[in-house]
């Protein structure tokens, strides 16, 4: 395996607005990527960081440092010449003292994958910026289990890795890994990073972010004024240290595909049908009278690669999502269909309008505020909305690849601990089945409560699509 650069000096560029917003969120624990693979055959150390670090030749933002400058409060990346991944091995005797001591509960009842998922979303490594030392932002980790299982966890800081890119770099490794040969590194030409990695602001198409002052205002006062009349989950702890957790929103194959096939029919995407069940389920659990009305946000990401100027494909790597902040009246009784061409329709004026582009400043905003000013939120819990849901699900197939390394399954989400819903909805269509991960802030809500709110959110779409 060979390395080159043509450059010995670093590149750097300053963040942009939106991964400013996450710069500041992941110290409070918003914005760790994970994907957590469980393999049934022992992966090549030395082949498989080799091939992480092909990954961060070929997409030079994975490379990257940030920079963290105190005098100007600001960040920035800065791109070493050479990849620096090491992947952190983990043998069976330490894999099963991290699960003990931070799992004790669930250690006998939870896959050793899920658990370890939530230790990589809970190991902050850029919770107290050093301005002294620049920060990496890809870490990789290898852990032994026993029956001669291993997981490979990926941890990265989301503002260079949204959704689709994780989906992409998964791709790309499982790619490399079948492979399992020598892998040439292509020359890095450095005088691109700034060109190709720039922010999703840079490419915003010419007038579609615009947003006249006095309607910038109008807005922002709407959305707080908003935020203050919001209902939430009923809150169990909002005062010990929060974590993530997560749990598992799972169908078999024929009800996956009714679901579906209603979505299609009835011309509602699964976010919103998603969405929908998650407040028809939140509100009766509440134990509150069906005839009263509760306000309830919703948050809605959408990959915005195919939108910008010039477009970009699905492998280019960093964060181009956006989001659409919109609120719902909800009482008992609700019909899931009703409600979910409710949380549909709006999301469709709001795109029609470009709000994913001219609101994406008010909302980076919003977030930085709540973030430095807990208390404005309901119990200074920092959430900001109910649930959140991305537009379109991740689609996945099973293949032969998946069964030469042995990839039995694998859960990728990101960390919402710090500001965010208080159910975050990471959904993939794996083999013609829903496997979601509802990522949850602990203890502000417990694994107990949550578990009921998602059994409910099954029960309501099983019986909405019967």
């Amino acid at each position: 395996m060979s390395f080159s650069s043509n450059s010995a000096e670093p590149k750097t560029r300053p963040v942009g607005a939106t991964e400013l917003s996450w710069c500041k969120a992941v110290p409070g624990g918003t914005g760790i990527t994970v994907l957590a693979l469980l393999l049934s055959k022992p992966p090549n150390t030395q082949f498989l960081q080799n091939a992480l670090r092909k990954l961060q030749f070929s997409h030079p933002i994975l490379n990257s440092k940030l920079h963290f400058d105190p005098a100007s409060s600001s960040f920035s990346y800065c791109t070493p010449p050479s990849p620096y991944i090491q992947i952190q091995p983990y043998d069976l005797q330490s894999t099963s003292q991290i699960l003990q001591a931070n799992f004790p509960d669930e250690y006998s009842s939870i896959s050793p994958l899920h658990l370890l998922l939530e230790h990589e979303m809970n190991s902050n490594s850029w919770q107290n910026p050093d301005p002294s030392s620049d920060t990496d932002l890809f870490f990789a980790s290898l852990y032994t289990l026993e029956n001669g299982k291993y997981v490979v966890a990926l941890r990265l800081h989301t503002s260079v890795c949204d959704r689709t890119s994780a989906v992409g770099l998964l791709k790309e490794l499982l790619g490399m890994m079948e492979e399992e040969e020598g892998v040439e590194i292509v020359e890095m030409d450095l005088e691109k990073v700034n060109k190709v990695s720039v922010a999703i602001e840079e490419y915003i198409p010419c007038g579609k972010g615009n947003k006249p002052f006095w309607a910038r205002g109008v807005d922002m006062l709407g959305y707080s004024l908003n935020s203050f009349r919001l209902s939430n989950l009923s809150f169990e702890d909002t005062v010990s240290p929060r974590m993530s957790r997560v749990v598992r929103l799972q169908m078999n194959e024929e009800d996956t595909g009714r679901i579906l096939s209603s979505c299609n029919s009835k011309e509602i995407k699964l976010s919103g049908l998603l969405a929908a069940a998650g407040l028809i389920a939140s509100h009766s659990l509440k134990g509150i009278p069906d005839d009263q009305w509760e306000k309830y946000a919703v948050a809605t990401l959408m990959d915005c690669r195919s939108v910008l100027d010039p477009p970009l494909s699905s492998h280019h790597i960093g964060f181009y999502h956006s989001a659409i902040l919109n609120t719902h009246d909800v009482k008992g009784g609700e019909s899931l269909w009703d409600l979910a061409k409710r949380v549909h329709s709006p999301l469709l004026n709001a795109k029609d309008k470009n709000k994913h582009f001219s609101d994406m400043a008010d909302l980076n905003f919003l977030m930085c505020k709540a973030i430095e000013n807990p208390g404005l939120t309901p119990s200074a819990s920092l959430r900001t909305s109910l649930i959140s849901v991305f537009e379109d699900p991740t689609i996945d197939r099973s293949n032969k690849l998946h069964q030469v390394i042995g990839l039995e399954d694998f859960i990728g989400c990101a960390s919402i601990h710090g500001v965010g819903p208080s159910i975050a909805i990471f959904d993939t269509i794996r083999d013609e089945k829903l496997d979601c991960a509802c990522v949850f802030p602990f203890p502000l809500h417990s694994r107990a409560q949550m578990e009921e709110v998602i059994d409910e959110m099954k029960r309501v779409l099983l019986d909405g699509t019967n």
